[in-house]
């Protein structure tokens, strides 16, 4: 089986300042990865300048970029010219969509969502004022997103679901339970149950924890104030692209820390 090294990283908060220390982390991670994962929350307060930042550093990478956009990214209102700006630099932003790249030989796929909030147990209900109704409407538009995009991506060598919000209990703790309601949503995590990705990424939780899963689907707070580092690279084992070997299951992805 061919072996792909993903990088990913969340809540990298970058400011108009950051540009020094932005560039060179993407410049180690292009060494030792073969493609890199944004779980959003790629700007402080969603300003053009802020993203031209991670924009600029993903100029100069040989391997793809992925990301999705998280709460702070549309602090600004302006989420079109963020992912203008990304775009042009070569970014693949994902928006209850998803995209194939072939990396070493391998079809990965990737389905993004920036997901919402909901809670778990239940905690958010389809009932009550508009603004209720419309949140709940929201997170199910995410869901159905997330589910047709995996759907699309099931026949690739590897698979990945990219999210801002949390999609399972496990990857909060750390953080107050009054706050899970606003962190992630449970009801997310039922593409997940159904089409069984190899790897699922999240980020927006700082004070979350690092690993949960979603019945043996491994979930990952990649926060980088959660990893401690720029970006987490995981290791994971190619299938063979045969349709018999879909029904196969998963192979779980290894977590690798590199040295920086």
């Amino acid at each position: 089986m061919t072996t792909i090294r993903v990088a990913a990283a969340g809540d990298i908060h970058a400011g108009a300042g950051d540009g020094d220390r932005v560039r060179e982390a993407f410049e180690r991670v292009g060494e030792q990865a073969d493609l890199v994962l944004l779980a959003g929350d790629l700007t402080q307060h969603g300003q053009v300048d802020e993203v031209c930042v991670v924009a600029d550093a993903c100029r100069e990478l040989e391997i793809p970029v992925v990301a999705v956009l998280g709460n702070h990214d549309w602090q600004s209102d302006r989420p079109d010219d963020l992912r203008r700006a990304l775009s042009e630099a070569g970014v693949v932003i994902l928006d209850r969509s998803h995209t194939i790249l072939p990396v070493c030989g391998v079809s990965v796929g990737v389905a993004g969502v920036k997901g919402f909030v909901g809670g778990f147990a239940q905690q958010w209900a389809n009932f009550g004022e508009p603004l209720f109704r419309e949140a709940y409407a929201e997170t199910t538009r995410d869901v159905d997103g997330l589910d047709q995009s995996l759907a699309a991506i099931e026949p690739c060598g590897i698979r990945i679901a990219l999210l801002h919000y949390s999609p399972v209990e496990a990857t909060l703790i750390g953080e107050p339970e009054r706050l899970w309601l606003v962190l992630g949503a449970d009801r997310l995590a039922g593409p997940i149950r159904r089409h069984r990705p190899d790897l699922v990424v999240h980020g927006h939780a700082h004070h979350g924890s690092f690993e949960g899963e979603v019945e043996g689907v491994p979930v990952y707070n990649v926060a980088v104030h959660v990893t401690g580092r720029d970006f987490w690279i995981f290791e994971l084992e190619a299938r063979s692209l045969r349709t018999d070997d879909l029904a196969e299951p998963a192979p779980r992805a290894r977590p690798v820390e590199l040295d920086e």
